[in-house]
């Protein structure tokens, strides 16, 4: 059975004591986890929390910023995602989550090449781990900071570039469930994809990103969900939830909506 899981990302002002115990109480199994609170909360305390509350890592985010674009240089971010690994192996993390960067005034090419060379090395070291790597797409309305890999087509063939199998997708509805083409291609997307994440807008995303509660905005999630099953999509599933639009709603409200709102609308998938 798919994984249902909270990215700590929804719940950003909470303390990681918090967010394990909420969300397991409202019978979510998995839990994606946000580095700079695992970094605040300490690895071995995080490992013994988790099983208390018998949650999954169904990701650990993030790596990357290859390019540049967050100011650090190629090496420094290699060697920042080669301990990220080793943390989400003493995790059981189901997953290492990636952001390519921007572009950082590089050409389209050379930021590619980059986004590989770094991608070819950590894949390495991640399969002597036993970790995947998944690379997300990020909406160019919303991160050309975060990423210059923006759509579905521009991931599948930077995996095709590396070739690693233990290199996958991150399918998020936020950033590309409001394409026209998403359904037509979900048969070449789900033989790569390690995890989706779930994320609903009022809009194509523009500017911040601002993402509104399940089943309030205009992306089609109970379509794309039961087309990647279909298909044959095994691994977990994760709802994050960020920006304005929930900003002013209290957490719990927030992770009771979201409970509801898979047990109505998603059908096959529940915890197990």
């Amino acid at each position: 059975m798919n994984t249902l899981a909270i990215n700590q990302l929804s719940t950003l002002r909470w303390e990681f004591e918090q967010d394990a115990q909420a969300y397991s109480n409202r019978g979510f199994e998995g839990i994606g986890l946000f580095r700079p609170k695992l970094d605040d909360l300490g690895i071995d305390r995080a490992v013994e929390l988790l099983a208390e509350t018998n949650l999954r890592v169904t990701s650990l985010s993030w790596v990357g910023g290859f390019t540049g674009s967050d100011g650090r240089g190629f090496d420094d971010a290699v060697r920042d995602a080669m301990s990220a690994v080793r943390d989400a192996a003493e995790l059981r993390a189901e997953t290492l989550i990636v952001l390519a960067g921007g572009r950082n005034n590089h050409i389209r090419k050379h930021a590619r090449r980059t986004l590989c060379d770094a991608l070819s090395h950590l894949a390495i070291i991640a399969e002597e781990f036993g970790v995947k790597l998944s690379l997300e797409p990020i909406h160019a309305g919303c991160g050309m900071e975060w990423s210059f890999v923006n759509d579905l087509e521009s991931t599948l063939e930077i995996l095709d570039m590396v070739d690693s199998p233990n290199l996958g997708i991150v399918l998020d509805t936020y950033h590309v469930g409001m394409d026209d083409r998403v359904l037509d291609m979900l048969p070449h997307v789900v033989p790569f994809m390690h995890l989706m994440q779930l994320g609903d807008g009022r809009h194509s995303p523009l500017g911040e990103m601002n993402r509104c509660l399940l089943g309030e905005g205009c992306v089609p999630i109970q379509s794309l969900v039961h087309r990647v099953l279909e298909l044959g999509f095994a691994g977990p599933i994760e709802v994050e939830l960020i920006g304005e639009d929930v900003e002013p709603l209290s957490y719990e409200s927030v992770l009771d909506h979201t409970r509801s709102y898979l047990d109505q609308n998603i059908g096959p998938v529940k915890s197990t």
